[in-house]
This record gives structure tokens, C-alpha cells and sequence, in this order.
């Protein structure tokens, strides 16, 4: 008995796998992954079920699984939105492939004019002086629901302004603070938390809002912390950690086109 494989099936064996693969990507390290765990057991077992025609109980896990679908939109919300931004972020709205490239070269830059050397120069002096700080770039995604947590500012961005911000004494050191363009919208923002429980001890809260806010949206962050002194940057709910001033600069440069 010879199997009839198609080009068309091979293919599709392949788009499964890459949805899978990027669907445990999103989940892992959250609990999210032993309820993802533990439906797909189930239909494992229903599968099994129908090809021995058990027919009762293939249509009691029918059932299930069918009332499960609606289940899964409440259950994995925030997992859902994070695919579905992944997704526009980065296949359809890469600084390379962008639709808006298509009708203007120059756009990316111009919309994302933002005074990258003060923020490194601020990162330094806060690293050098172990002031904490967690500074949100945005780039497409408005986050303007996190402004509103704050205190709006909407001040030109300089280094100086955010040494003063999150100088230990001052009432807007606790929280972050958001960028737009070439302005501090906002400081003294809260912001969402990662699920993730399989990070360093070393991570703090304001590590885990970074995390959290690149979850939920395409933002950049880059983070001062205050016991160690290390500068980290974080993008697309991955950190890089204890980088140098000329290392946060160059990640800046790239995520926001402007080499």
C-alpha cells in the first residue's frame, strides 16, 4: 500500500508545524502551557477515539472540544493577541516589508525621530550611579492606555529630564516612563507584568514590566537596574542583558531604522 503525498500536503504539514512551533513560543514559560498542554491531550484522545468508532464517547469529547473553542478566546486572551501582533509586527510590518514602504521610502524614519543619544547617555549616568530606571520607546502600537496610568508630560526628550525623573527623591522615579517620537509623553506609568515564571532571580519588577509591555505590544525598553548597575534592553518579550552603553545604542539604532 503506497501513500499518494502531494507537494500541497508536505506544505501543509509545514504550516502546522510553524503555527505550533510559534504558538509554544508565545506560551512557554507561562501557565498557559499546561492548559495548552492539556487540550491538545484531549483531542489526542478524540482522534483516537473516532478511528476506533467508539462512538459515545467521540461524541461526549466532541462536544467538549467544541464548547472548548470558546473557552480557549477567554482562557488565552492575552496569548491570542500577542500571536496576533506578532503576526502584523513581524511579517507584515517589518521596517523591510513594510506596506507603508511601498508607497514611501522615508516613512519609518520619520516616524520614529527619536533622540536615541539621550537616552544612552542617560542609561550611563544612571548605570553609574545605580539609579533605577525603565524607559518604553513606542514605535506602532499606541500606548496610549499605559500614558493614561501616569502623568503626562509631553516634553522634549533629553538626557537630563530623564536623570531627573527617576532620581530617587523625586515623585516620578517610580514607574516608567513612555517615549513618543521625540517626546516624553508620559511618566510614572504602570505597566503590565510578564506571566513568564521561568526567569532569573535576578530580574525585578521592572524587568518584568519590560517583559510585559513587549508582550502586549511592539514596544522598545530598555531598563537601569538599580541593585546591579546593568543596563538591559528588551524587545519583543526577549531581554539582553548587562549591555554597554555603544551595545544599547546599536540595538536602538536598529529596531528604530535610523542607521
Amino acid at each position: 500500500m503506497f501513500f499518494n503525498i502531494r507537494l500541497l500536503d508536505i506544505l501543509d504539514i509545514l504550516l502546522v508545524a510553524i503555527l505550533f512551533y510559534q504558538v509554544y513560543k508565545l506560551i512557554r514559560g507561562t501557565v498557559a502551557i499546561n492548559i495548552f498542554i492539556g487540550i491538545f491531550s484531549i483531542y489526542v484522545v478524540w482522534i483516537v477515539v473516532r478511528a476506533l468508532n467508539m462512538e459515545l464517547l467521540s461524541s461526549i469529547l466532541g462536544q467538549v472540544l467544541g464548547v472548548g473553542v470558546l473557552a480557549l478566546f477567554i482562557v488565552f486572551q492575552q496569548e491570542i493577541r500577542k500571536f496576533l501582533l506578532f503576526i502584523g509586527t513581524q511579517y507584515f510590518s517589518h521596517r523591510r516589508f513594510s506596506f507603508k514602504n511601498l508607497f514611501s521610502k522615508n516613512s519609518s524614519l520619520k516616524q520614529h525621530r527619536v533622540d536615541i543619544e539621550a537616552i544612552v547617555k542617560a542609561c550611563r549616568n544612571m548605570a553609574d550611579s545605580k539609579t533605577g530606571a525603565l524607559i518604553v520607546i513606542q514605535r506602532r502600537t499606541s500606548l496610549r492606555p499605559y500614558e493614561d496610568t501616569g502623568d503626562i508630560l509631553d516634553a522634549i526628550t533629553s538626557n537630563r529630564l530623564l536623570e531627573n525623573i527617576f532620581f530617587k527623591n523625586t515623585p516620578l522615579h517610580d514607574g516608567a516612563v513612555i517615549i513618543v517620537r521625540n517626546k516624553i509623553k508620559a511618566a510614572r506609568c504602570v505597566l503590565p507584568s510578564t506571566e513568564n515564571q521561568n526567569l532569573p532571580p535576578e530580574y525585578g519588577m521592572r524587568h518584568r514590566a519590560a517583559l510585559g509591555i513587549t508582550e502586549n505590544s511592539d514596544a522598545l525598553v530598555a531598563v537601569v537596574s538599580e541593585e546591579t548597575g546593568k543596563v538591559s534592553f528588551v524587545e519583543g518579550g526577549k531581554i539582553k542583558s548587562n549591555i554597554s552603553a555603544m551595545e544599547l545604542r546599536g540595538l536602538l539604532e536598529d529596531a528604530l531604522n535610523e542607521r
